[in-house]
């Protein structure tokens, strides 16, 4: 492999930063500069994002400097969570004001390359300032990412981008939300004018040539099925200071207010004794519970809670208060579990079983999130049943263990969504939209039979006391040609992704009418 050439100063911009690459830098930009398919599985806190950032960044400020960067997007960034978004927007935001004022000071031009976030917080009037002016990387997220697809002015922006990077990928390839997500990369390949180029970023992945699979689609498949993407595999584990925590009274099968009493004070005992403690819960419910307890304790103004219920620009407040050093805890469901650059957290602290080995490698991992950190973790167990699956988790990942991933196969119902989706846009020829399909690694053994019963079922809608409903596209079976029926684009871009819809009531706070979040 040919080493990584970057632009002089580009380059000095990285030495001065961060001195050496690390491990899956040095192995990632050849990969990545190649033009190749690749995917990078590295451990938290190992410099993967900057690894798939900076080869962009260098080709975006080089073709600034030769004149030829137009106003278009070429780079989509998709993460699973609005907070990771907003997070990487901040973290590119240094390399692109070091960079440019790097070729200032060096060839006395001003290169202007733009990145902007678009997600379910992004107020109306920012995307439409986004789709008259599209940045050259956009952060997205899977569900936003499906809008933009079906989207005319979204569609008109996506059409020229080169390079789809996917984040924190195992976090979506074992569940549903991997599945529509497989189905809009191949929709985004369909879409754009040239080649498009996959990078897949993993800190846990199991086994990683399956994960590689999911990136490239079955049309990155050689004869043998092995995928033509360069995996860079530099492990998954680091070293970690966890322990588990045990109340002094005996666990039973459900936690007596005693024992909570208990759990409380040791958990403020242990804040007091860190800077900053990331406490992680599994449950919206519980994250309110113990915020309040935890004020009780150490004062209002030093805990707060962040989930998925509060509005965009609490969470966000949240997670500034915890970089500016203002805040001794935060309590967060897992809406701050990936990859998130949160300021410096010292101690990670886990109320229940985290379920899984993954998830605790990544909560864990938030605590000296950065390059030579020891990350540190306790593990509260609520119960008897949770203690065992505590016990496993910390044996499993101290034996460098991994959870399997295991990919849902073939969902119809986000099929049915996508096939909308794709006729809203445009009309389509019924074989194209199969092989469509079938290229999403999902969807390999999708049978044409299978295909054939959703289009019917689309066409046709389904039966009521009125008649006949719910015909959302118009099947052309002697053409074979598909296409959307009137207020079809409606409902694909109303009903899309595979997060289930919740009956949430709004919060709102008398009388100034601020928005606080939801209640479910």
């Amino acid at each position: 492999m040919q080493p990584f050439q970057f632009h002089p100063l580009v380059a000095q911009w990285f030495e001065e930063k961060f001195g050496s690459p690390t491990e899956p830098q040095a192995r990632g930009w050849p990969a990545i500069q190649s033009g190749g398919h690749t995917l990078i599985g590295a451990p938290t806190g190992s410099g993967k994002t900057l690894a798939a950032f900076l080869a962009s960044l260098d080709g975006l400020f080089r073709e600034g400097l030769a004149g030829t960067l137009a106003n278009e997007t070429r780079v989509v960034y998709v993460s699973p969570l609005k907070a990771l978004s907003n997070d990487i927007h901040k973290n590119l935001e240094e390399p692109l004001s070091g960079i440019r004022a790097a070729l200032r000071a060096g060839e006395g031009r001003d290169i202007e390359v733009r990145a902007e976030v678009r997600t379910g917080d992004t107020p109306a009037a920012k995307r439409q300032a986004i789709a008259k002016r599209p940045p050259h990387i956009l952060v997205t997220t899977p569900e936003s990412f499906y809008l933009l697809l079906t989207s005319q002015s979204g569609r008109k922006m996506l059409a020229a981008v080169q390079t789809l990077i996917v984040d924190e990928i195992h976090a979506v390839v074992g569940n549903r939300r991997g599945s529509h997500l497989a189905l809009s990369m191949e929709r985004l390949q369909a879409l754009v004018n040239g080649p498009l180029q996959r990078i897949g970023l993993s800190a846990t992945q199991k086994p990683i040539e399956e994960v590689a699979r999911f990136l490239v689609g079955t049309r990155g498949l050689d004869q043998g099925g092995n995928p033509r993407c360069a995996v860079i595999d530099t492990g998954h584990s680091r070293k970690m200071d966890v322990a588990i925590e045990l109340p002094g009274s005996p666990l039973e099968a459900v936690m007596s207010n005693e024992v909570w009493a208990e759990v409380y004070g040791r958990l403020a005992d242990l804040i007091e004794a860190h800077r900053t403690t990331l406490v992680f819960v599994n449950t919206r419910r519980l994250a309110e519970r113990a915020t309040r307890h935890l004020c009780e304790r150490l004062g209002v103004d030093k805990v707060t809670s962040h989930h998925g219920s509060l509005s965009a620009k609490l969470r966000l407040d949240a997670e500034n208060r915890l970089k500016r050093g203002e805040l001794k805890a935060l309590v967060a469901t897992a809406s701050l579990e990936l990859g998130i650059d949160i300021g410096s957290v010292d101690l990670v602290c886990q109320l229940g079983s985290t379920r899984s080995i993954a998830a605790l490698l990544q909560r864990v991992g938030r605590a000296e999130h950065k390059r030579g950190g020891l990350p540190k973790g306790r593990l509260f167990p609520l119960s008897r049943d949770e203690l065992v699956e505590c016990l496993a988790a910390l044996r499993c990942a101290r034996n460098g263990e991994l959870d399997c991933l295991r990919m849902p196969e073939k969902p119809l119902d986000l099929l049915a969504q996508q096939i909308v989706a794709c006729a809203a846009c445009e009309d389509w020829q019924e074989q194209k939209l199969f092989d469509l399909v079938r290229s999403a690694y999902p969807y390999r053994n999708l049978t044409r039979q299978e295909f054939d019963d959703v289009l019917r079922m689309l066409a046709e809608g389904f039966s009521t006391k009125r008649g006949r409903r719910g015909a959302l596209i118009h099947h052309d079976a002697v053409n074979q040609r598909v296409r959307g029926r009137r207020g079809a684009r409606l409902v694909a871009l109303t009903s899309g992704g595979a997060i289930p819809d919740n009956a949430d009531y709004r919060v709102v706070l008398e009388p100034s009418e601020t928005f606080l979040g939801t209640v479910n």
